[in-house]
């Protein structure tokens, strides 16, 4: 079974073909990093418009580098939430069309279950599982009990992770998008050099809260030309910062593994591709015989490969017909 693959929830556009929902066939993205790079963060407008200048090319290139074409393709898997609404409506709108001029079922995903299943393009994952998704927009830790069942266990309060890393390095000056560029920085930095706070909440709790953090960088730059904060460099900065955000990630999963009884834990979204973190991860859960499942960078960002994963899986339970479209709501079939 071949399934098309549409992902435009915020600034990629990607298409994908993936086979009997694991055998990845193409995926295609274009980020637009460099459009957005200029104003700091994310345009609305500006990125809708970009889709629709490349949603249909990308969709072409996939259905080449697969080797099948559109009428091959037994089913259509689009992000439908959550995501920028004029983002979402370009890739929504081409599926339809799509579905219609062929009369192939049309399924719509959650962004979120993409993330928590991409795993599945690289490896079986046994059920349950704690899975942390860790994305510009999100910072979630579910228990993943089969496709399409998940219960939450915690999500942050305020701001994502990913959220936190671009205000940071566009506090220190460095463009966006600021994930890859802190954790560059990071490594030429001494992580001790300020003690940055952890928010931990209520006790036992598994919500994450990162607003604070993002005050006392800011505070830390403005100190720092006086006695208190002498010496304190950005990659200084950069580098506590990003300990504090990967201890309390790594904190809260395995305490929610702790909490579940579960020994297997997937790190997922976008943030996930960040090294430092992969690594203080698998070295804190081996000591407590966790098994740490994390995706290709690649598939940790957004993309359409895991929006394909999850339309296939969520296509076997519960089938439409041809060319019925599944209603298109942000929250459809996702249980939160």
């Amino acid at each position: 079974m071949l399934t098309l693959g549409i992902e435009t929830s915020c600034d990629e556009t990607a298409a994908a073909v993936l086979e009997d929902g694991v055998n990845l066939r193409s995926n295609v993205i274009a980020s637009q990093h460099d459009i957005h790079s200029k104003y700091g963060g994310i345009v609305p407008e500006l990125a809708g418009r970009s889709h629709i200048d490349k949603i249909h090319f990308i969709i072409r290139e996939a259905l080449q580098q697969a080797e099948v074409s559109l009428d091959e393709i037994d089913l259509i898997a689009v992000t439908q939430g959550p995501g920028l609404v004029g983002s979402l409506l370009v890739g929504l709108n081409t599926a339809k069309g799509l579905a219609y001029a062929t009369q192939k079922p049309m399924i719509g995903v959650n962004h979120l279950e993409g993330h928590l299943l991409a795993i599945f393009l690289q490896e079986p994952v046994e059920f349950p599982f704690v899975g942390l998704i860790v994305s510009g927009g999100h910072t979630d830790l579910y228990r993943v009990n089969g496709f399409g069942d998940y219960q939450v266990l915690g999500r942050s309060r305020d701001d994502a992770a990913g959220e936190s890393f671009d205000k940071v390095a566009k506090m220190l000056g460095w463009g966006y998008p600021g994930g890859p560029i802190v954790e560059a920085r990071a490594r030429e930095g001494d992580a001790n050099a300020h003690a940055f706070p952890r928010a931990w909440l209520e006790k036992g709790s598994l919500d994450f809260s990162f607003s604070g953090l993002k005050t006392a960088v800011r505070t830390a730059i403005a100190k720092r030309g006086g006695s208190h904060g002498k010496g304190l460099s950005d990659a200084d900065i950069a580098a506590g910062f990003q300990d504090a955000v990967v201890e309390v990630l790594i904190t809260k999963a395995l305490m929610a593994c702790e909490q579940q009884g579960l020994k297997r834990l997937v790190l997922t979204g976008g943030v996930a591709a960040n090294g430092y973190l992969r690594q203080r991860l698998r070295e804190a859960a081996q000591p407590r015989n966790v098994t740490c499942h994390v995706p290709k960078p690649i598939l940790c960002t957004d993309n359409a490969a895991m929006i394909a994963c999850a339309g296939y899986f969520r296509f076997q339970h519960a089938p439409p017909e041809a060319s019925e479209l599944l209603r298109l709501d942000a929250h459809a079939n996702f249980t939160v």
